[in-house]
């Protein structure tokens, strides 16, 4: 029996978060480069099998909450992050794909986890700004506040208190 080292061992990929990008080696090279900056990464898992990320001196709490392909949700610290893996090719594609796409005027904020609406913090045909509180979701016993990502007029609302909402509903029309 023979064994080689796999081909993709210093494979490259690419996370994204928004509009931020991290870059990082596969499979056990964690290194992560933001911007100009790279910082080594440490996984570690405790004896209850909570697993811990450390990065830059910090030591974070990593859940994975959901996978779908190469999307994944995660929660850290008890924030939630949408993440995605790409590979080199994967992201400058994506990114061709968005820049040529067409603006829409209307932009859905949607729920970025399931859960339990407990209060609207708007109402419709109210302006809003970037970094605005929407409303409170409740998922997992912990109340979040879900912000609003760009500025605009509140079109329309599509639940109401107490209803409870799925991953990726649309809670909120927002016109650009």
């Amino acid at each position: 029996m023979m064994f080689s080292k796999p081909k993709n061992k210093n494979k490259k990929f690419i996370a994204c978060t928004g509009k931020k990008k991290y870059e990082f080696m596969n499979p056990k090279d964690l290194i992560l480069k933001d911007g100009k900056e790279k910082e080594p990464v440490e996984i570690a898992s405790d004896k209850n099998g909570f697993v811990f990320i450390t990065w830059k001196n910090k030591k974070y709490q990593v859940e994975i909450i959901d996978k779908n392909q190469n999307q994944y949700e995660v929660t850290v610290n008890g924030v939630s992050y949408s993440i995605s893996v790409e590979s080199p090719f994967s992201y400058k594609r994506k990114k061709y794909l968005n820049k040529n796409k067409q603006d829409s005027k209307i932009e859905h904020i949607q729920a970025p986890m399931p859960g339990k609406i407990i209060e609207f913090l708007v109402e419709e045909n109210q302006v809003i700004k970037v970094g605005e509180p929407l409303l409170i979701l409740e998922a997992m016993k912990m109340q979040n506040e879900i912000l609003s990502n760009i500025d605009g007029k509140i079109k329309s609302i599509h639940f109401a208190p107490e209803d409870t909402v799925m991953k990726d509903d649309v809670l909120i029309e927002v016109e650009k």
